[in-house]
């Protein structure tokens, strides 16, 4: 069985006569138009009546029996009428409950004019189809539609719809859509134009009308066009007096459809109507005023007041959109005298002129007698007290180190930093900073001979305070290897005997300074004399001449 399948049959024109009347031959059981020619058989009764194969009588054994009742098929079921519009037709069905021993060859939809009596086919061969559309049809045609299943036996009983088929233009509601600008008081100013256009929907086209406060639009104001999709409102020159509810209405048989419009046409204001001045004291005065008479056909958003001096004549503005109608000026100049003007105000803007006050604001001088307070003095005097004092601190040979602490003291501290009780200052190898309190001791690339025990020491007028942390250098020097106590060692000796050697050399230049001038020139004679490779000398100032003491002393510096 085949099912719902949308398929549009041939146009037919229902005005024209149809071309085949039922004057042929009856439909035989092959052929494939025998639809078209079922109109024909409009009197006679279903498709089991047998077709006569020639006009003259003849005998019993001449004349073809008719198929039986089981080779045709039953008439289809549940003939709807799906649609219908301006123009077309759309109908649908259910297959036939018997299709017939020979099978179903498809369906013929036919169509009778209200007031005909002949059936005409609108698909000349079946289709499978259970659904066909009606094209191209004329506003005002009235007719009826009904449906045969065939196959190679004939054409089966059809099923006709009840109630006939009138082709007349969809009505479509009316309805109004406004835009969203629209659906709020739409505002405008005195002199502008005023310009609404109002889309709708409605078929066929709808009767439009307008209104303005319930009465009828004067059309010397305003002008009204209307279209098939919308309407428009014009008015050239917007006065206060267009101001109020316009309101559309669509008609369309029996159907309506409305949409209010609010306009409001506004102007400037008029300035207050008076204003006054209350009192004048210290820098201060204090205005009153009263609203003005007219408000521009709109709310005022309030007033601005302004004042002038009187030497320049320059306007400022000292408050802006104040609602109230009275208001005191402060911040005045003394010996000046000020002039004050109100201003109002609404959604066109601040009004043409203003309200100014007759009289002038003097500022009068004033003697003021100031009274000292007593005030005690505090002294912020303190002795040095460290905030953050110093860290044991553990470095590596070779890279810089900084020790930190911080100290508090008024007048402000001198800061001493020592190692091991001994002072650091002016050593090239230390740099020491204090800022904002905070001091600081860098020790560049040290060695193990720069550990012990640091002190950063702060002294004022008030008194002195320290604080003590141990520095510890581990790793491995430049003497060869050795741990830092051996090369401490090593260089303590080192240092001892260039103390030593320092002491005795001294002493011996003394006394030879003593001694006399001649005996120091004989020895200047006698060395010059020896031009030669000079001898070895001897006693202690052959040490001096020798460079391994210092070389190896500055090997660990």
């Amino acid at each position: 069985m085949t099912g719902k399948v949308t398929s549009e049959g041939p146009t037919c024109d229902p005005e024209e006569p149809a071309p085949e009347p039922a004057k042929g031959p009856a439909p035989e059981a092959s052929g494939e138009v025998a639809a078209p020619e079922v109109p024909g058989e409009e009197q006679a009764p279903p498709p089991q009546e047998p077709a006569p194969e020639a006009p003259a009588p003849a005998s019993p054994m001449a004349v073809k029996p008719a198929p039986p009742s089981e080779d045709v098929p039953s008439a289809p079921l549940l003939l709807t009428l799906e649609d219908v519009t301006s123009s077309s037709v759309t109908v649908s069905w259910e297959p036939p409950e018997r299709l017939g021993r020979l099978g179903l060859q498809g369906y013929v939809l036919e169509l009778r004019r209200d007031g005909a009596l002949e059936w005409v086919p609108v698909n000349a061969r079946p289709v499978m189809a259970t659904q066909q559309t009606l094209r191209n049809l004329t506003l005002g045609d009235k007719f009826f539609l009904r449906v045969v299943a065939v196959s190679t036996a004939g054409a089966g009983p059809p099923a006709t719809l009840d109630q006939p088929v009138h082709i007349r233009e969809v009505i479509e509601a009316p309805k109004i859509r406004v835009p969203r600008h629209l659906r709020h008081t739409y505002i405008r100013q005195v002199g502008e134009s005023v310009n609404l256009q109002i889309p709708f929907q409605g078929k066929p086209k709808p009767r439009a009308s307008w209104t303005h406060n319930g009465q009828a639009l004067n059309s010397q104001q305003a002008s009204v066009r209307s279209g098939d999709q919308d309407s428009i409102l014009f008015i050239r020159k917007a006065q206060r007096s267009d101001s109020g509810c316009y309101e559309l209405t669509l008609q369309l048989e029996g159907l309506e459809a409305k949409a209010a419009i609010d306009i409001l046409v506004i102007e400037k204001p008029a300035p207050p109507s008076s204003i006054r001045l209350l009192d004048v004291w210290g820098c201060n005065a204090a205005l009153e005023w009263t609203p003005p008479q007219d408000t521009g056909n709109t709310e005022l958003l309030g007033y601005t007041v302004q004042k002038a001096d009187k030497k320049t004549g320059q306007w400022f503005t000292v408050l802006e959109r104040y609602h109230p109608t009275t208001c005191t000026v402060s911040n005045l100049i003394v010996g000046n005298s000020y002039s004050f003007r109100v201003f109002s105000e609404n959604p066109c803007g601040l009004s043409d002129s203003a309200a100014v006050t007759k009289e002038l604001a003097h500022i009068q001088k004033t003697d003021i007698g100031a009274k000292p307070m007593g005030f005690t003095e505090r002294d912020f005097s303190e002795a040095p007290s460290f905030t953050q004092p110093l860290a044991d601190h553990r470095s590596t040979p070779g890279y810089s180190t900084q020790l930190f602490c911080s100290v508090r003291a008024s007048p402000k501290a001198k800061i001493i930093w020592m190692k091991n009780k001994m002072d650091l200052q002016g050593d090239p190898k230390y740099r020491a900073l204090s800022e904002q309190g905070v001091c600081t001791l860098e020790i560049r690339k040290p060695s193990p001979f720069d550990s012990g025990v640091y002190t950063c020491k702060a002294v004022n007028v008030l008194g002195e305070a320290s604080v003590d942390c141990r520095l510890e250098v581990k790793g491995p020097g430049r003497a060869g290897g050795l741990d830092g106590r051996q090369a401490a060692q090593r260089m303590f000796k080192h240092l001892t005997y260039g103390i030593s050697y320092s002491i005795s050399h001294t002493l011996k230049r003394d006394q030879r300074q003593q001694r006399g001038e001649g005996e120091a020139g004989a020895c200047g004679t006698q060395l010059h004399q020896t031009p030669g490779a000079p001898s070895r000398p001897q006693g202690p100032a052959s040490q001096a001449q020798t460079p391994t003491t210092p070389a190896r002393f500055h090997g660990y510096g």
